[in-house]
């Protein structure tokens, strides 16, 4: 019996997500196989809204079917990496049923080094006195 690359390396099958809404980010990961609901799921364990009350949204901000699987978006393992996982948007149902609009707060950008980290001379050693 010959064994593909999935069986000997199950672990390879790992889809490394980046879930937004708004400030809120949850890094979490899945195998390219689970279902949109699936997903849905463990969102509600970490936020505690139920998955009838969640939208999520592609990278082309398309919502996401429940039965697909995260592979018909184009999310596996070879474009879903633990050092870049890929993005997925998050909204919520509001108190009067509608759903809200898809918002993900840009991150903020760090300030300039200060002039006295900039010198290259330094590089982290010590100045002889």
């Amino acid at each position: 019996m010959q064994m593909s690359n999935s069986m000997l390396f199950p672990f390879l099958q790992d889809v490394f997500l980046m879930i937004r809404r708004k400030k809120l980010t949850i890094f979490t990961d899945a195998k390219d196989s689970t279902t949109v609901l699936e997903l849905k799921k463990m969102i509600e364990g970490i936020i505690k809204v139920s998955p009838e009350n969640q939208q999520l949204f592609n990278k082309d901000n398309v919502e996401m079917d429940d039965h697909r699987a995260l592979q018909d978006y184009g999310l596996t393992a070879s474009s879903a990496k633990a050092q870049c996982p890929a993005q997925i948007g998050l909204a919520v149902r509001g108190e009067d049923g509608s759903f809200e609009q898809l918002e993900m707060t840009p991150y903020s950008s760090p300030p300039d080094l200060p002039d006295v980290m900039k010198n290259s001379e330094a590089n982290g050693a010590e100045l002889p006195s």
